[in-house]
Formats: C-alpha cells, sequence, structure tokens
C-alpha cells in the first residue's frame, strides 16, 4: 500500500514543481529581459508584479476549448498531451539527491534520451493537426532542428558516458564527489576523491569534457527551440510557429513543455558534467566542506542551484544574441558541433584506454 501510495504521489509531485518551477521561470524571464533591455518588466500586479504569472495561468485556465473548423479534432487536441507526456516522463530517472530519483534504472540516460525525442513526434502531429500554413511551416523546421541537434547532444553524451562507463544517472551522479566509490582524478593525474568538490566534477575528469559540455549546452537550446534557436517559433516569420492555432490550457500545456524541457535538460547536464547532487566545495586540511555540505538535503539544493544558475544563462541568452537564419543554424550543427563532438568522443576512446587504465 506504501508503494502505491508513493508512486501516486511521486508524479503529482514532479507535475506540481513542474508548474511551479513556470510560474517562476516566466516571471523571472520577463524580469532579466527588462534588465536586459534598460525595462522594468511586470511592476503592476502584486508587489514587483510578483502575481503576473499567475493572473496569465488563470486566465489560460478559464478560457474556451476552441479548435479551428478545419482541423483535425483528435490529432489537434492529443498533440499538447503528447508533448507534456514525453517531458514529464524524463524527470522519472533524473537524481535530485543522493539515491533520491523515481526510478534507479540502470538505462536512465538512454531511457531520458529515448522519451524526450517523442516530443518531436508530438510536435509535427500540433503542426499536421491545426491544419495552418504557418503552423505546418513550424513543425517541420522544428523537427528538422530537433532531429539534427539530437546528434551532438548524443555523442556529446556518449564522451561523458565512455569516461563514466555506466548508463545509471544515479552511479553517474555519486561518482563526482566524496562519496565515489571509484578513483577520480583531476585532469587525469591529481588523485581528488578525499578533496571532492568541484575538482571531482566530470568537466575536470578529462579536459575535452567542458568541450562536450559546451556541445550539449549549445544543442539542448536548440533541443528546447529556445533563442538563438527559435526558428520554428518565429513570431516575426510564423506567428506562434506550430503552436499557432492553440489557446487556453491546451496551450498552457506546450508552455509548460517547454520550460520542463528547460529544466529537465539544465538538470541532465548538471548531473553528466557538473558534479549532479555533489558540492562544489572542496575539502581543504581541517575544513571538510565538502564532507560538511554533501547529503540527501544537501544534494537537493545543489542540484537545483545548478540547475537554475544554467536556466538562468539559457535566458540570458535568449535576450542577447539575435536568431540565426536557417543555414546559419544548420551549419553551426553539421559543420561544427557534430565534428567536434565525434573529436570529444574519440577522445574519451583514447583517454580511457592510455590515461585512465
Amino acid at each position: 500500500m506504501d508503494s502505491l501510495i508513493l508512486n501516486i504521489l511521486t508524479p503529482v509531485a514532479i507535475f506540481l514543481f513542474i508548474a511551479l518551477f513556470t510560474l517562476f521561470a516566466v516571471y523571472a524571464e520577463r524580469k532579466i529581459a527588462g534588465f536586459v533591455q534598460d525595462r522594468l518588466g511586470p511592476m503592476e500586479t502584486g508587489k514587483f508584479g510578483l502575481l503576473q504569472t499567475i493572473a496569465d495561468i488563470l486566465k489560460l485556465l478559464q478560457k474556451e476549448f476552441i479548435s479551428p473548423s478545419a482541423s483535425d479534432k483528435i490529432l489537434f487536441a492529443v498533440a499538447p498531451i503528447i508533448i507534456f507526456v514525453a517531458v514529464f516522463i524524463g524527470y522519472s530517472v533524473v537524481p535530485w539527491g543522493p539515491d533520491l530519483l523515481p526510478s534507479n534504472t540502470h538505462t536512465g540516460l538512454f531511457f531520458i534520451m529515448a522519451v524526450v525525442s517523442i516530443d518531436a513526434i508530438g510536435i509535427l502531429i500540433a503542426g499536421w493537426g491545426s491544419n495552418n500554413k504557418y503552423s505546418l511551416l513550424g513543425s517541420i523546421r522544428a523537427i528538422a532542428q530537433m532531429i539534427s541537434y539530437e546528434l551532438p547532444v548524443g555523442l556529446s553524451l556518449i564522451s561523458a558516458v565512455m569516461i563514466t562507463q555506466t548508463l545509471n544517472l544515479n552511479e553517474i551522479a555519486l561518482n563526482q564527489g566524496v562519496w565515489a566509490d571509484q578513483d577520480l582524478y583531476f585532469l587525469g593525474f591529481w588523485k581528488v576523491n578525499d578533496i571532492g568538490g568541484i575538482l571531482s566534477w566530470n568537466i575536470f575528469q578529462a579536459p575535452h569534457l567542458l568541450v562536450s559540455y559546451a556541445i550539449f549546452f549549445i544543442a539542448s537550446l536548440a533541443e528546447c527551440n529556445r533563442a538563438p534557436f527559435d526558428i520554428p517559433e518565429a513570431e516575426s516569420e510564423l506567428i506562434g510557429g506550430f503552436h499557432t492555432e492553440y489557446g487556453g490550457i491546451r496551450f498552457a500545456f506546450l508552455f509548460l513543455a517547454e520550460y520542463a524541457m528547460m529544466f529537465l535538460v539544465a538538470m541532465l547536464g548538471v548531473v553528466i558534467f557538473l558534479g549532479g547532487w555533489n558540492s562544489p566545495l572542496p575539502n581543504i586540511g581541517a575544513a571538510r566542506l565538502a564532507d560538511w555540505t554533501t547529503g540527501p538535503i544537501w544534494g537537493v539544493f545543489w542540484t537545483l542551484a545548478k540547475s537554475l544558475f544554467i536556466v538562468a544563462v539559457q535566458i540570458w541568452i535568449r535576450w542577447t544574441l539575435p536568431r540565426f537564419r536557417a543555414d546559419q543554424l544548420m551549419t553551426l550543427c553539421w559543420k561544427i558541433l557534430i565534428p567536434l563532438a565525434f573529436v570529444c568522443m574519440a577522445i574519451s576512446g583514447l583517454w580511457r584506454i592510455l590515461i585512465m587504465l
């Protein structure tokens, strides 16, 4: 019975987190955009505009369901659910702290890459089901972009997996701190098991993994359709892209999916490359900072802090860089990121054979 209750409460807790994070992230995005553009952002609804996003979600919830008369009613209704559920399921294998994750599976990384890919099918269904040229063109752009950028994402993650020798996200996070059950070497020569902290993160286990993380971060922006890779939703060209015809609660689900995806890829990058739930503070002599700040409660704090920092960088980039043209988008992927990712993967193999064995 306890197991059944836990299995019910866990997805509810994840959904509530996604909803609260979206409310916070939308407000933060507006405020950061205001700061970057030298304006105030929301100020009228609540103190400092804090209630603005709550007012927006209440407005969406009160809107009636409207389906275009020429649309495919079933596909039009199902698409937002598929898009959101694909991202939502991805949270089931990501560790928030030591052994604190919904499902501890040995193929966690493979699973998350597989289920998140279903997102592309939902976007295509949304564009096709809307029976709208803007929506269809936006969905085709999105599919081309997402399929292309899944390659550098996958290759950069393989580079890390070749070093860690596991697809279990909980084990990958564990072996980046003072609780590691295997030897950790800073840049391959300095054993740092007792020191821990930032020195034991994967990006410092092998120098090329820093490049792999940069590739992952850039490609994950494209996977989320975030600026400067927001061609599928380019308002100046496609009105609203694949979700042009959506409103009310259906649009809210698409909105939730976008921000849930932002946090998910940020958290995945943190787990694979940036120490996961491990403390960034090292042990320095008698000051056992890593020992003191590593544990279940600290683990959740560090995971949230690191992931939210990456989300803030994603927002900052959106309001700093102009949108790429389609040819620039594909050139960056196929001529720069993918070759670099292959080089990093080859270096991982050599590093594992020559340095780590």
